[in-house]
C-alpha cells in the first residue's frame, strides 16, 4: 500500500503565480451564470486562503489576470523564466501557477517538457467563480497547495490539480464544459488524490532527476489543427501550406482517419518538409502508427490530444527535430 501523507507543510515557500481564470473570477451574483474571469487580484486571493488556518508560506505574484483562452507565446514565456528562476532558487520549495481551465492542458503540457523535474510545479484552476454557490477555487488551492508543499510531488513532472484529483500534466485533458469534475487523465487517472489535510501518492515518481526535454522555444511556430469532418476537402490542407503553416496536427476521425484526398495532400505536405500529426478528434483511445504512416511521413500522436500534440510539435521544430523517427519517439514517450 502507497503512503499516505497528512497535511504537514515544509518550510520552504511556495510561489504562487498568477495568471487569471475563473479561479479569479467574478460574476457579481451567486447564481448569475455568466461571470468575468480574472477579476482578483492574488494579493485578496491570498488573503482570502491565510484565513482558512493552513500552515503554508506562500509568495504570491501577479503574472496577468486574464480568461485563459487569451493566453499564449507571450505569457508561456514570462512563466517559464520566472519558474525556472524559482527552480534555481533554494529559497523556494515548489511553485503553483493558477490558471484559467480552457488551455491549462495546453500551458501544463509546455511546461511540462520545458522544465526539470526537480521541484513541484502545480497548475490548479476552478470551474466556478470565487462568488458562486459551491465555488471550488480555495479548496483546489488548498489541494495544490498541499502537493506543492511535498518533497514527493517533484520527479512526477508538471501537475494538475483539480478537486480533488493529482494528473500528469501529460495526461490531463478538460473533458467537460461544466462541472468541478470537468478534467480527467488519459491514459492514466489520477496519479494521486489531495485534499487540504490528506495526499495520496498512486504511483511512484517516474521522472526523478530528469532534466528539461526540449530547451524552451525563442518563437512558436506555426502549426495548424485541421479538424477532420465528413466531405472534408484537400483544400483545408492546401490553405494551411499557402499560409504559412511549418507542421500541421490533424485531428483525425476515429483513430486519427480522414478522406482519402486529405490524407494524400497531408503526405504531400509532407513531402514538402512539413511534418504532419496524425491525433484524434474522439475523447479517449490511442492513435497508433500504421503501415501508410512510413510511406507518408506521418507521425501518430499516440495518447495526446490535438492541442498537446501540437505543442509538442512546436517544440519539436523549434529544436530542430526534423526526422519522423525521432518525432515520433518524443510522442510514444511518458
Amino acid at each position: 500500500m502507497l503512503p499516505r501523507y497528512r497535511h504537514k507543510m515544509d518550510q520552504a515557500r511556495i510561489l504562487v503565480l498568477a495568471t487569471g481564470g475563473t479561479i479569479a473570477g467574478q460574476a457579481g451574483s451567486a447564481t448569475r451564470p455568466d461571470y468575468r474571469p480574472g477579476q482578483i487580484d492574488i494579493a485578496d486571493f491570498l488573503d482570502e486562503f491565510s484565513r482558512l488556518g493552513l500552515d503554508a508560506q506562500l509568495e504570491g505574484r501577479q503574472v496577468a489576470n486574464i480568461d485563459s483562452a487569451n493566453i499564449g507565446p507571450e505569457l508561456w514565456t514570462s512563466l517559464h523564466q520566472q519558474i525556472s528562476a524559482a527552480i534555481d532558487d533554494p529559497a523556494y520549495g515548489g511553485v503553483i501557477v493558477t490558471h484559467g481551465t480552457d488551455t491549462a492542458e495546453e500551458t501544463g503540457f509546455l511546461l511540462d517538457q520545458t522544465l526539470p523535474t526537480s521541484k513541484p510545479i502545480v497548475l490548479v484552476g476552478a470551474m466556478r467563480p470565487a462568488d458562486a454557490v459551491g465555488s471550488d477555487g480555495l479548496r483546489n488551492f488548498a489541494n495544490a497547495v498541499q502537493v506543492a508543499a511535498h518533497a514527493d510531488a517533484s520527479g512526477r513532472g508538471v501537475l494538475v490539480v483539480m478537486g480533488e484529483h493529482v494528473l500528469s500534466a501529460r495526461d490531463a485533458r478538460k473533458a467537460h464544459t461544466a462541472g468541478t469534475n470537468a478534467f480527467k487523465g488519459f491514459p492514466r487517472g489520477p496519479i494521486g488524490l489531495a485534499t487540504p489535510v490528506w495526499l495520496d501518492w498512486l504511483a511512484p515518481p517516474w521522472r526523478v532527476a530528469e532534466p528539461a526535454r526540449f530547451a524552451f522555444p525563442n518563437s512558436f511556430p506555426i502549426v495548424p489543427i485541421l479538424h477532420a469532418f465528413a466531405g472534408m476537402e484537400a483544400a483545408c490542407v492546401t490553405q494551411a501550406v499557402a499560409g504559412g503553416a511549418q507542421g500541421i496536427v490533424l485531428a483525425g476521425m476515429g483513430a486519427g482517419n480522414s478522406p482519402d484526398a486529405v490524407r494524400e495532400a497531408l503526405a504531400d505536405a509532407v513531402r514538402q518538409g512539413i511534418p504532419v500529426v496524425r491525433a484524434t478528434r474522439a475523447d479517449d483511445g490511442l492513435v497508433h502508427r500504421e503501415p501508410e504512416d512510413d510511406s507518408n511521413g506521418f507521425i501518430a500522436a499516440r495518447a495526446l490530444g490535438p492541442a498537446k500534440a501540437r505543442i509538442l510539435l512546436q517544440l519539436l521544430i523549434a529544436n530542430g527535430v526534423t526526422s519522423m523517427d525521432e518525432a515520433q519517439a518524443a510522442f510514444d514517450k511518458r
